[in-house]
């Protein structure tokens, strides 16, 4: 896969991107095996945590990185395909606010977490470099199908980042040590 180039994608994307070093199907196969561990060092009484009034659930943003990867995919596909219809925004707060997700175990989290992601890297594994560098707009942005690959890697970085930082550092909330 050739580098991903700045003109590839919009500014608002560059923090997930910067997150990925190296190559971004490593990084993408690698995740499928170390959040899974992630997410089971977490114990199931802290799923509904949240660090701050207003913000979401530990629950809720394992569920907004799901759900993320799925609508970024899905864009990929289209893209890939040679559909240039513009894509509608994503509005996140919506599908968290809809989403259910507290009534989820983090085990069922885990569990579609890889079912996904081993899906979505048997569909990114069928595209060429044609197809990895056609762009399309999505958000009233313009963005390559192979910037989707990194923006997926990066936004889970992100979030496991803000996880580890905000919801799981205090010693008496968690007693654990998470990889």
């Amino acid at each position: 896969m050739n580098p991903l180039k700045s003109d590839e994608y919009p500014a608002i994307y560059s923090d997930y991107i910067e997150n990925v070093v190296g190559s971004v199907m490593e990084e993408l196969y690698e995740q499928v095996e170390t959040f899974p561990e992630f997410i089971r060092n977490i114990p199931e009484d802290l799923g509904d945590y949240t660090y701050a009034e207003g913000k979401w659930t530990i629950k809720e943003v394992l569920c907004h990185i799901l759900d993320t990867e799925r609508v970024m995919a899905y864009r990929a596909l289209r893209f890939a395909r040679n559909d240039m219809t513009e894509l509608a925004p994503f509005e996140q707060d919506e599908f968290v606010q809809n989403g259910r997700h507290n009534e989820r175990s983090l085990d069922s989290i885990e569990e579609e977490f890889i079912y996904l992601r081993k899906a979505n890297l048997v569909l990114f594994n069928t595209f060429n470099e044609t197809e990895l560098e056609r762009k399309g707009m999505a958000s009233g942005r313009l963005i390559t199908v192979k910037a989707f690959l990194y923006v997926i890697a990066g936004h889970l970085t992100h979030h496991r980042i803000i996880l580890k930082e905000r919801y799981l550092n205090n010693e008496t909330e968690m007693q654990i040590t998470l990889t």
